[in-house]
């Protein structure tokens, strides 16, 4: 989400922090996102609650055209539904490139 107007940001956000989403993120820069942060926890929203949304939204990956930028919001989406903390190239990784299922044995 990003309007730039905080008439619509910030009851949106609220709006999300109620709801059970997997992923609640918001464009913008850092000063942005403590702005739209401010007045929900001027109206009591809990710490908790407001760590949630991941803002500025996506990963660090020297994104610049908005394709880029895309593929780094998607990105941290993927990151954020495999319950990843860390991203990391595959290159420094160790063990299997891809999770066991059950239909993989």
């Amino acid at each position: 989400m990003l309007t730039h107007d905080p008439k619509v940001d910030v009851p949106v956000l609220a709006t999300a922090l109620r709801l059970d989403l997997a992923y609640v993120g918001a464009m913008g820069s850092r000063r942005s996102d403590r702005d739209r942060r401010a007045a929900p926890r001027e109206a009591g929203v809990g710490e908790e609650a407001l760590s949630r949304p991941r803002s500025p939204i996506g990963l660090d990956v020297g994104a610049g055209s908005p394709a880029e930028v895309a593929v780094a919001i998607l990105a941290e989406i993927l990151a954020a539904r495999a319950e990843r903390r860390t991203v990391e190239p595959l290159r420094d990784g160790r063990g299997p490139l891809h999770a066991r299922t059950a239909a993989s044995g």
